[in-house]
């Protein structure tokens, strides 16, 4: 379900800001469209998640898809700092992985370890990351994409 409590302005200037920051980096539209709603982003099969710039950085959006896989509500999702999404074990790796993604802009065929609100483990495979930026190139935070993962 669509998350009611977010302002029209939000939902445009960060459906914008996703899929330009997108489109900046990988020279290609994140969806099939290249001005896709906020709706369609939501609804897209392919799991998508973003983040702030908070020093432990909290979930500012995550797709149907990205709440079915980690099994959260949208307001557990964007109350929950992203290091969260993987395991503990995991998270030193990940924090080294996001710092290489704000250094470099980008990064293709990311492969982790994840789990879900139950404990689920599952492996994502070739998921982008990369950095959301305003229209003056500076640092809004961060997204991540893909549609392959399997659980463990």
């Amino acid at each position: 379900m669509l998350p009611s409590s977010l302002s029209e302005n939000w939902k445009i200037d960060h459906t914008h800001r996703l899929c330009e920051s997108y489109l900046h980096f990988f020279k290609t539209p994140l969806l099939s469209s290249f001005n896709p709603t906020f709706e369609e982003l939501f609804h897209s099969p392919l799991i998508l998640l973003s983040h702030g710039t908070q020093s432990d950085p909290i979930l500012n959006f995550g797709n149907q898809a990205a709440l079915t896989l980690w099994e959260l509500s949208w307001e557990e999702l964007t109350q929950m700092p992203s290091r969260l999404t993987a395991e503990p074990m995991e998270r030193e790796a990940r924090a080294a992985f996001m710092n290489e993604v704000r250094t470099h802009g980008f990064v293709s065929h990311y492969a982790g370890i994840r789990v879900s609100k139950s404990g689920r483990r599952f492996k994502i495979e070739n998921a982008k990351v990369w950095n959301l930026i305003d229209q003056q190139n500076q640092l809004t935070g961060q997204a991540a994409c893909f549609s392959q993962w399997s659980y463990l």
